[in-house]
């Protein structure tokens, strides 16, 4: 049974730093495209970033240079190590498998 569990969210100031991780279990997560969306208040799903099955990286425009996707073949484990947080960032950040989700982790980047 696939299983998606985020954890590592926060309150943080402007110009802080987060490391968000997704323990993933019933599948190799390796082997599959992993994504991070985010939902912020009032608003829909927007991706982040995706990791493919060859490491090859994406980003969303506004947070390339900040954010960093990596995962741990070991842990069964995805990240997502977020630098130079910007209130635009407050939002609930969900791992992907295809169409499923975790339960999310609240980020809050806030003075």
């Amino acid at each position: 049974q696939v299983q998606l569990v985020e954890s590592g969210g926060g309150l943080v100031q402007p110009g802080g730093s987060l490391r968000l991780s997704c323990a993933a279990s019933g599948f190799i997560l390796s082997m599959y495209t992993m994504k991070w969306v985010r939902q912020a208040p009032g608003k829909g799903l927007e991706w982040v970033s995706f990791i493919d099955s060859s490491g090859s990286t994406t980003y969303l425009d506004s947070v390339k240079g900040r954010f960093t996707i990596s995962r741990d073949s070991a842990k069964n484990t995805l990240y997502l190590q977020m630098n130079s947080l910007k209130q635009e960032d407050t939002a609930v950040y969900y791992c992907e498998k295809g169409l499923r989700r975790g339960q999310g982790t609240q980020v809050t980047v806030s003075s």
